[in-house]
């Protein structure tokens, strides 16, 4: 009883944090009468930024608008959570363990604008220590989602916000999840501007060391 009643706090302190839920891992899992039950992602880093209408796109594919997030992950790990909500709740700000772009600053209380989200996660191909790390890197999709049901509505009442999770595939290379460059790729699903306001954020199943979130490569060096 005493265990189950700590794991309840957990989970009401957890959810309690984020006005977005909480982040829940696959593979992280406790039973409880004999229900299996989803725990939070034992870490999880936040990035908050904004896209203006003069914002130049990182890449245009399929007439679409590409933005991308770095992450360097230096340890394996058996799985990671992507998600991204559009706008910002209006009550959620950077602490001072997360990460933020200078748009996000200039613009932290505009919270109108918002943009139905398309996500990805790619891994660099042969891409081993920072020192690799240039300009003309290959990169291979190793997941996508638009839509989940996990996630808060959008003002347009359509829960149009992504989540997705990467399960380590440690007979694939290309897919496991090891040492290395990742970004997440982020649009819109519908053709147009993507424009407002954004939260992301990283969720995995063991603590990266020194991990950041960063919209310049040149930053991760």
């Amino acid at each position: 009883m005493r265990n189950i009643i700590v794991l309840l706090c957990f989970f009401t302190y957890s959810f309690s944090l984020s006005q977005i839920g909480a982040f829940n891992s696959e593979l992280l899992q406790k039973k409880v009468f004999n229900k299996t039950v989803k725990l939070p992602y034992l870490q999880k880093t936040s990035y908050y930024g904004y896209i203006t209408p003069e914002s130049s796109p990182d890449e245009i594919k399929d007439g679409k608008s590409y933005y991308y997030i770095y992450l360097w992950v230096p340890i394996a790990l058996p799985e990671i959570g992507i998600r991204m909500v559009s706008p910002i709740p209006k009550k959620m700000k950077p602490s001072s363990k997360d990460f933020f772009s200078d748009t996000y600053s200039a613009n932290s209380e505009e919270r109108n604008r918002y943009f139905d989200t398309w996500i990805s996660f790619e891994k660099a191909e042969n891409i081993f220590s920072k020192d690799q790390i240039n300009e003309s890197i290959s990169w291979k999709q190793i997941g996508y989602n638009d839509d989940s049901s996990e996630l808060p509505s959008q003002p347009s009442g359509k829960r149009y916000n992504s989540l997705l999770r990467v399960i380590s595939d440690l007979n694939d290379p290309l897919e496991a999840l090891t040492v290395g460059l990742y970004r997440i790729g982020f649009t819109s699903y519908k053709n147009g501007e993507v424009t407002g306001g954004f939260l992301a954020e990283i969720g995995s199943t063991l603590k990266i060391p020194g991990v950041m979130l960063v919209d310049n490569l040149d930053n991760l060096k």
